[in-house]
């Protein structure tokens, strides 16, 4: 069975209105934040990690009528489900009924604050020397991948320069599949709107977009 992202939705026509919120208007609804701290509390115990929880949350067969915590809720309960963390009856329950399962690590409450406060960087050490330079014309890998990737559909099989060199991170594509970090060089790569979007691009729109080595190669200037 092919990966299908349901959350690969830019570029695409999508019914009804988008309508944007209110900068700073985080939760609609009480349950949300504890949503938030659950999720976090889960992702520190090391069972997974941040790219196979976007792996988890874009699969979700009812991915597109979930609100924005739905989403982040049943993906959390996939992922502990996947590991014999949660049983069915606890779900339906909504509590626990059997003896828990053992964790990396218990993050306290004590240690939140210094916990978030040093968040999650993801640069690595080079594990080689660069190929790509500022100003280099490169273009995107067009083919479809069997896992999930940071690169848009919208931006595959398309020219850009790149605009920035960032340092080599925590390869995404295989982070999610949980077969180690494999750190390439990402890049901040521009593309003309017009590349993107054809003649319905906004004039003088551009768009960057970070992307790791392993989705570009070189086009000819």
């Amino acid at each position: 069975m092919s990966y299908v992202s349901h959350a690969d939705l830019g570029g695409q026509r999508v019914p009804g209105v988008i309508v944007p919120e209110a900068e700073g208007d985080l939760f609609h609804a009480a349950w949300e934040p504890r949503a938030l701290a659950l999720t976090l509390a889960m992702g520190a115990t090391g069972s997974w990690n941040i790219d196979a929880s976007r792996s988890a949350r874009e699969t979700l067969p009812d991915y597109a009528r979930l609100s924005y915590y739905q989403i982040w809720l049943a993906a959390m309960e996939k992922l502990m489900a996947e590991r014999g963390q949660v049983l069915p009856d606890e779900i339906e329950a909504g509590r626990m009924l059997h003896a828990p399962a053992t964790v990396k690590r218990v993050l306290h409450a004590a240690d939140v604050p210094q916990a978030l406060a040093k968040g999650s960087p993801t640069e690595r050490p080079a594990p080689s020397p660069a190929r790509f330079a500022v100003g280099q014309q490169v273009r995107t890998r067009d083919a479809q991948v069997d896992h999930h990737t940071r690169l848009p559909g919208y931006a595959r099989g398309k020219v850009g320069r790149i605009e920035r060199v960032n340092g080599a991170h925590v390869f995404a594509d295989a982070n999610a599949q949980l077969i180690g970090e494999a750190p390439q060089w990402l890049y901040t790569v521009c593309f003309d709107g017009r590349a993107l979007w054809g003649d319905e691009a906004q004039p003088g729109l551009t768009v960057s977009v970070d992307a790791w080595e392993s989705y570009l190669e070189p086009e000819p200037q």
